[in-house]
């Protein structure tokens, strides 16, 4: 199976599950795309010293366009409209999730090069 062929499949909730399945998969991944960003924002601002700013910052990117791109394709794929229990309601607040992580990776990125310094040293 090709990798759009399983994100056409993931996105339809066609792997396991009902309609919801593709959903709550794209809810989940731009919830982790969040979380990942919320945390290298804090490492990039000095409030944390555990990990890479411009990693958590490329990672919080990926992810958030990976649940982006699943919840569009929910979207675009289910059947019938809100309330018929295909996951409709479920895709469209998934992609502002996504968009957040997008753009919240981008912040720290921003912040990263703005410094003048990389974030990514410990300070001693």
């Amino acid at each position: 199976m090709s990798a759009s062929a399983a994100l056409a499949a993931a996105a339809e909730g066609g792997i396991i599950g009902d309609g919801r399945t593709g959903a709550n998969l794209a809810l989940g991944v731009g919830a982790l795309g969040l979380a990942i960003g919320r945390l290298a924002l804090a490492r990039a601002g000095g409030r944390i010293s555990v990990g890479h700013a411009r990693v958590g910052g490329m990672s919080a990117i990926a992810v958030g366009t990976v649940g982006t791109v699943l919840a569009v394709l929910h979207a675009a794929t289910s059947s019938g409209g809100p309330g018929t229990g295909n996951g409709l309601v479920g895709a469209v607040v998934a992609i502002p999730l996504g968009l957040g992580a997008v753009l919240l990776g981008r912040r720290v990125l921003t912040r990263c090069r703005r410094a003048g310094r990389s974030a990514d040293r410990t300070p001693v």
